[in-house]
């Protein structure tokens, strides 16, 4: 039998416990009742976050948050995309203007400490390049002393190329633009010798010139930008949920399981497909979901691979090859968690 002080122990905890819950599951909560996921994403960085000729959001970031959406909704289309540029993406995702921000962010030491919020994972392995008008007669980033560099303010790309030029002993005359837009525009217009971004915004901005092949993208690589989805901090089940909404696809690729084939792979005899498509426990229970999260993802937006090739991939006008992006059985850096 209990004794009276230790109930009076366990009521308050158990409050607190139940208080903790409630915050936790706040965003979830907001975004059933609206039946929609808010999205940061950017406003015009094709193969990642653009708006298409039928001015429909595409890209590898907005199937995230397609993703998302499949997961908790059961409806990838249930997505509110709120355009935001590199200064006030944090602000909004701080403030709840929306629920997750997918928008090219790397993820950082100070970024994930001093802002608040959390990153859930990466979604592209990315790193900061030069693109050069192509008769410049430029090979190399190390020939690029004494050159005007337009870059965008609020990113990570200031820092690098300051760190760049020091390490190499070079000068260089920095060009800072608000946007993409306005620094490729600057670019064009030959404000700048050199554009420098991560080199998924450079082959996007490239193709926007008249001419895209009147620039090229240096060889070097300068830095490590993974890229991927964050939300705010101290919501737990929120921050599960993007999470794993991401390792779905990356898991289901490993498997072979596709947008194609999933209905058939309900039937493997494979336990970790079982798993992961809810046919064997339900492991989305933990997050608030039903057992049918990760199919519904798979099902309505594809695996990794397939959201990579449509946006960024050989299936795109990009071509970008899998590279550091593949996954860990194909010499790259994806790799999921199990799902059990």
């Amino acid at each position: 039998m209990i004794h009276d002080d230790r109930l009076a122990w366990l009521v308050p905890a158990a409050l607190m416990l139940g208080g903790i819950g409630s915050v936790q599951a706040a965003t979830l909560d907001d975004v059933l009742e609206r039946d929609q996921v808010r999205c940061g994403v950017n406003a015009a960085q094709p193969g990642f976050s653009a708006l298409d000729d039928e001015d429909v959001y595409r890209g590898l970031d907005t199937d995230v948050c397609r993703a998302i959406a499949a997961a908790v909704l059961g409806d990838a289309e249930k997505v509110r995309f709120v355009p935001l540029n590199s200064v006030e993406r944090f602000t909004a995702l701080q403030s709840s203007e929306v629920d997750v921000l997918s928008r090219t962010t790397t993820w950082t030491s100070t970024r994930d400490t001093t802002l608040g919020i959390n990153f859930t994972g990466v979604s592209y392995y990315d790193g900061q390049a030069f693109m050069v008008a192509s008769d410049l007669g430029v090979e190399s980033a190390t020939e690029l002393d004494g050159a005007a560099v337009c870059t965008q303010s609020g990113t990570t790309s200031e820092l690098n190329l300051a760190d760049y030029f020091r390490n190499h002993g070079m000068e260089y005359e920095p060009v800072v633009f608000d946007s993409p837009e306005q620094s490729i525009a600057g670019f064009e217009a030959g404000r700048c010798d050199v554009l420098s971004s991560d080199a998924s915004q450079l082959y996007a901005q490239r193709m926007q010139l008249a001419d895209p092949g009147s620039a090229m993208v240096l060889p070097e690589v300068i830095s490590k930008e993974p890229l991927g989805p964050a939300v705010r901090q101290g919501d737990d089940q929120w921050f599960n949920i993007v999470k794993w909404s991401l390792f779905a696809m990356l898991n289901a690729e490993e498997m072979g399981v596709t947008s194609e084939n999933v209905d058939e792979m309900l039937d493997s005899g494979d336990p970790d497909i079982a798993r992961l498509l809810g046919r064997d426990g339900n492991y989305g229970e933990g997050m608030g979901l039903t057992a049918d999260w990760a199919y519904r993802i798979v099902k309505q937006v594809g695996n990794y691979g397939e959201m990579f090739e449509r946006n960024v991939g050989a299936g795109s006008d990009f071509n970008i090859a899998r590279g550091q992006n593949a996954l860990w059985t194909e010499g790259g850096l994806h790799y999921a968690p199990p799902v059990r």
